[in-house]
C-alpha cells in the first residue's frame, strides 16, 4: 500500500504543480482572450491524456516503446515549450510580433497547451500502469492485497490532486507578476532536473562524447536529483504559506455589512486552502523521505538451513519441511557460486520448490511475512499455491522428488542455474 502511495506522489507531484500554476495564469488572462487559452489548454491536456494512455497499452502489450527514448524526447520537448513558456509569460517574443498580437496570443496560447500535454504525457503513462500490478496472473481482485494496493493508489492522488487545486487557489489568489514569477521559477527549477535526464542518457548511449566536466555536474544532478523534486515543492509550500500569514493582515472592505461578510468568508476560505496546502506539501515531502525510506529499507534474508548432500543429490528430511513455513537452501556450486532455493509445503500433499529467484527481479530473493511470501526486490506478495509453477513474479520452479521421507534435488539442477546468483 506505502508503495504505491510514495510512487504515485513521486511521479505526479512536479507534474501537478506545473499544471496547477499554468492553469491558474492560464484564467487569470481577462476577457475573450482567456476562454480561448482555456479552450486550447484543455485540449492539450486531454490529447497528453489521452495519448498517455496510448503509451501505456504499447508498453504493457508490444515491445514497441522504448521507455528511455520516448522520456529523452518527450522531456526535450517540455523543456523547448518550458523556455519559450517563461519568455512569453515577460513578453520577450513579443517584440518580434509587433505588428502582429494576435499571432502571438495565438502562439503563446499554444506553447501552453502543448507545454500541459507534454507533461501529462510523460508522467501519465507510469500511473495507468500501476493498477496493472495490483493482481498476479492466476489472482481474483478480490483480496486483502488488491484492496491495500488501490488505497494507496488512491491515497497518493487524491493528495497529488489537492496539493494542485491549492496550488491553483493560491497561484490564482496572488497579483499577476507574482504568479508569473512563482511560475517561472517552478519552470526552471523542472528544465534543470529535465535537462540531467536528459543528458545521463545520451551520455549512457554513447550519442554525444564524453566530456569530463559534463560527466562530474550530470553525475552530481543525477546523486541530488531529488533537490528538483523538493525545491520545487518548497516553494509551492512557502507561496500558500506566506499569503497564509500575510491574510491575516488583510483589511476587510465593502460598502454594506452584506459586502463585509462576503469578504470575510472569501478570507476564511482563502485561508483554508492556503493551509491545506502547506500541509499537503508537508505529506509530501514525508511520503518522499521518511515513508520511502521505509518502504525500501532492506529486508534481511532468513540463513540457509541444513541439509544432507549425498553423491549428486541434496536430501531434505519432510519432517523439516512439514510446518507451512518458508524453508531456504544454499549450495556451493562448482565454482564457488551460492545456489539458494526454497521450499514450503502448500497443502497435504503438495509442496512449492523454487530457485530463490525470478525470471523478472533476478536473484533477490524471498521472504516470509506473517503467512504471506514476498519478492524482496518488488514486493509482490505470491500465491503460495503457484510456487512452483512458471509465471509472473514466481520462483523459478525446481524439480523434486519425495523418496524415503525425504525430498531429493539434483545437484545438477542447481549447477544449470548457478549463472542466475553471480
Amino acid at each position: 500500500m506505502l508503495r504505491y502511495f510514495v510512487q504515485v506522489i513521486e511521479n505526479l507531484t512536479i507534474t501537478g504543480i506545473l499544471a496547477a500554476l499554468l492553469w491558474a495564469v492560464t484564467v487569470k488572462e481577462g476577457g475573450e482572450r482567456r476562454e480561448r487559452r482555456k479552450l486550447l489548454a484543455l485540449w492539450g491536456c486531454a490529447a497528453g491524456a489521452s495519448a498517455a494512455l496510448v503509451i501505456a497499452v504499447l508498453r504493457r502489450t508490444t515491445a514497441l516503446i522504448n521507455r528511455g527514448f520516448f522520456n529523452t524526447w518527450t522531456l526535450s520537448f517540455a523543456i523547448i515549450l518550458g523556455i519559450l513558456h517563461i519568455l512569453f509569460l515577460w513578453g520577450f517574443p513579443r517584440k518580434f510580433f509587433q505588428k502582429r498580437p494576435a499571432q502571438a496570443e495565438t502562439f503563446s496560447a499554444c506553447v501552453n497547451a502543448l507545454l500541459l500535454g507534454a507533461l501529462l504525457l510523460y508522467a501519465l503513462p507510469v500511473i495507468f500502469l500501476y493498477p496493472t500490478e495490483f493482481v498476479l496472473p492466476g489472482e481474483s481482485i478480490f483480496s486483502t492485497d488488491f484492496l491495500f494496493c488501490l488505497i494507496g493508489f488512491a491515497a497518493g492522488l487524491a493528495i497529488v490532486t489537492i496539493g494542485a487545486a491549492a496550488v491553483y487557489r493560491t497561484a490564482g489568489a496572488m497579483p499577476g507578476k507574482a504568479a508569473k514569477a512563482l511560475l517561472s521559477a517552478a519552470l526552471a527549477i523542472t528544465i534543470c532536473g529535465e535537462a540531467v535526464i536528459i543528458v545521463q542518457f545520451l551520455l549512457a548511449r554513447r550519442i554525444i562524447p564524453m566530456i569530463r566536466w559534463l560527466f562530474a555536474v550530470i553525475i552530481a544532478g543525477v546523486n541530488n536529483s531529488a533537490f528538483f523534486v523538493y525545491a520545487l515543492v518548497g516553494i509551492s509550500f512557502l507561496a500558500p504559506l506566506a499569503l497564509f500569514v500575510s491574510g491575516f493582515r488583510e483589511r476587510i472592505t465593502g460598502n454594506n455589512p452584506a459586502e463585509r461578510r462576503k469578504a470575510r468568508a472569501a478570507r476564511r476560505t482563502n485561508r483554508r486552502w492556503r493551509f491545506t496546502g502547506a500541509a499537503v506539501f508537508a505529506v509530501s515531502v514525508l511520503a518522499m523521505t521518511v515513508i520511502k525510506d521505509y518502504t525500501e529499507r532492506e529486508v534481511v534474508l532468513s540463513p540457509a538451513e541444513p541439509m544432507t548432500v549425498e553423491g549428486g543429490e541434496i536430501l531434505i528430511p519432510l519432517t523439516q519441511i512439514e510446518d507451512g513455513r518458508l524453508h531456504r537452501f544454499a549450495l556451493n556450486a562448482s565454482d564457488g557460486t551460492e545456489v539458494r532455493f526454497i521450499v514450503i509445503k502448500k497443502n497435504a500433499v503438495a509442496y512449492g520448490v523454487g530457485l530463490d529467484a525470478c525470471d523478472i527481479c533476478g536473484a533477490t530473493g524471498y521472504y516470509e511475512r506473517k503467512d504471506e511470501v514476498i519478492c524482496r526486490l518488488c514486493d509482490v506478495v505470491m500465491n503460495i499455491s503457484t510456487i512452483g509453477f512458471k509465471g509472473g513474479c514466481n520462483p523459478v520452479p525446481l524439480a523434486y522428488s519425495l523418496r524415503s521421507g525425504s525430498m531429493v534435488v539434483e545437484i545438477e539442477n542447481l549447477e544449470n542455474e548457478k549463472n542466475r546468483f553471480k
